[in-house]
C-alpha cells in the first residue's frame, strides 16, 4: 500500500502546485501533526484517500475545527486493509497548552491503552507526533522524545513508527532509521512510502 506521510509545514510542490497524476497511486494519507486543518482537507479531497492523523502540540485549532473527512487516530488503533494502526498524538509538556505531556503523562495514556492493544493483539504501525527517546529527538525540552514509545516498539515490535515534530532542517535528524526491526520514518513536510 502507497502511503503519504505528513508533518509540520504545508509543502508547496503539493498544495501550490497540486498535480493529481503525481498522486493517483496513494491509497493512505497520514498526517503527524501540526498541519492546517484546510490543508489536511485539501489533500484528503484533491487526493482521494483517507487520512488519518494525531495532533502536534500546535493544533490547538483542532479542538474547536477539526479537519473534515478526516479520521483523529489520537488513543486508538484504526485497522485499514489489513493494517494496524496506533496513533498517539502530542509533544513533551514545555507550556500550558493542549497536546502536551510530561514522560509520566504520556506513559499514563500508553497504559489506558492495555486493552485495545490486548483486544488488536498489538499493532503493525505507530503513528505520533513526537518521535521515541533518542530516536531522532531533540535535546531542548519541547522536542526530546517518549521513553514510552521505544517501549511500546520494544514490546510489540512494529513494522513501521511514523513521527513528525523533529524537521530535518534542524540538522540532528535522518529521514529514515532503524530500531530492532522497526522502521523509524519522520514525515516532515510529505514522503511517499510502500508499506
Amino acid at each position: 500500500m502507497k502511503v503519504l506521510l505528513v508533518s509540520d509545514t504545508e509543502s508547496k510542490y503539493i498544495w501550490d502546485y497540486f498535480d493529481k497524476e503525481r498522486f493517483k497511486d496513494i491509497e493512505l494519507i497520514i498526517s503527524c501533526g501540526d498541519l492546517k486543518e484546510s490543508y489536511l482537507e485539501f489533500l484528503t479531497t484533491m487526493i482521494r484517500a483517507p487520512l488519518f492523523y494525531v495532533p502536534g502540540n500546535h493544533d490547538k485549532n483542532y479542538l474547536k475545527n477539526p479537519p473534515g473527512g478526516c479520521i483523529n487516530i489520537d488513543s486508538s488503533i484504526v485497522t485499514y486493509k489489513g493494517i494496524r494502526f496506533l496513533g498517539v498524538g502530542g509533544s513533551h509538556k514545555y507550556n500550558d497548552g493542549p497536546f502536551q505531556y510530561t514522560q509520566k503523562g504520556m506513559i499514563k495514556r500508553i497504559k489506558k491503552l492495555k486493552f485495545k492493544l490486548w483486544k488488536n493483539k498489538g499493532f503493525d504501525v505507530l503513528v505520533t507526533h513526537s518521535p521515541g527517546r533518542w530516536l531522532g529527538d531533540g535535546e531542548d525540552l519541547c522536542h526530546q522524545g517518549f521513553v514510552a514509545f521505544n517501549e511500546l516498539i520494544e514490546k510489540y515490535n512494529p513494522k513501521f513508527f511514523f513521527n513528525g515534530h523533529q524537521h530535518l532542517n534542524y540538522g540532528n535528524n535522518k529521514r529514515i532509521i532503524s530500531y530492532g526491526e522497526t522502521t523509524i520514518v519522520n514525515a516532515y513536510n510529505y514522503f511517499i512510502i510502500d508499506i
